[in-house]
């Protein structure tokens, strides 16, 4: 599932519709992507408007055009935004489509529908996109907020909790597993058992993954360095790129979780 810095790439990826405005609106009313979505109202509200400013926040986007109407876009398992000429081939896949002025399409392609496409008008922001917590890189993730946070789910594993979008925004299973290594925290460590020194670093550390994964995500959605536990947690017999020893994987937390024996050892949280 697409995360944080992929979300912000796939966001970019409709930014050639920036000011300009919908001449149609196309939503596949067989797939589940636009459940609960009535096309005709689509039409009333888009069709004429203009996009006036997109947004990227968790897993999720919002795109907000002329007159308060808000379109919501969860990505799912394998959902992604394309942007393409209005003369291309349409595929079976592409289940909501803008066609702007100019020429170009601005397409939502879900292969396996887990996706979903929201709508709203009104003044302000929708609720769906103001519930959404505090993001990780922002001032109002604080140390506090998140030492509490991890109190209250004291017997939980820190890999599970990293995952709980409630307040960690944006975090899904690779990065995660990233951050727990680079902070040299095991994943099955108890998420109570975290002293004031193990709570500093694994804070500090959340805030670099996730300003690493905008730096270099973000901008191309290429993959990251070497250097990074990513490239090497997908495969058996990968190594830590650090250690040089074997990795390990196995589900913590419900979740195929990949760690370095060597350097992520139960008890080193309890600093």
């Amino acid at each position: 599932m697409p995360e944080l810095a992929e979300v912000e790439y796939y966001r970019r990826r409709w930014n050639p519709g920036l000011r300009k405005v919908v001449r149609s609106v196309h939503l596949n009313s067989k797939a589940r992507v636009g459940r609960g979505l009535v096309v005709a109202t689509l039409d009333r509200a888009l069709v004429g408007t203009r996009l006036e400013a997109s947004f990227a926040a968790a897993k999720q986007m919002a795109f907000r055009f002329q007159g308060g109407a808000w379109v919501g876009v969860h990505l799912g398992m394998a959902g992604r935004l394309e942007c393409g000429d209005a003369k291309r081939a349409a595929t079976a896949h592409d289940h909501f489509v803008l066609a702007m002025s100019g020429g170009k399409e601005l397409i939502f392609v879900d292969p396996r529908q887990f996706g979903r496409v929201l709508f709203w008008q009104g003044d302000g922001r929708p609720p769906w996109w103001e519930k959404i917590p505090p993001p990780v890189l922002s001032e109002a993730f604080t140390l506090g907020v998140m030492e509490a946070f991890l109190r209250r789910r004291a017997r939980v594993p820190i890999k599970a909790v990293l995952l709980m979008q409630e307040r960690f925004p944006g975090i899904g299973n690779w990065m995660a597993d990233e951050v727990l290594w680079r902070a040299g925290f095991h994943p099955k460590a108890k998420s109570g058992s975290f002293g004031p020194k193990a709570v500093r670093t694994l804070h500090a550390s959340l805030r670099e993954v996730c300003a690493d994964a905008m730096e270099v995500i973000a901008e191309t959605g290429s993959d990251p360095p070497d250097s990074w536990l990513f490239n090497h947690r997908w495969r058996d017999g990968g190594q830590c790129p650090r250690s040089q020893r074997p990795l390990v994987r196995e589900k913590v937390g419900g979740r195929t979780t990949c760690w370095s024996p060597a350097r992520q050892k139960l008890g080193t949280e309890r600093q």
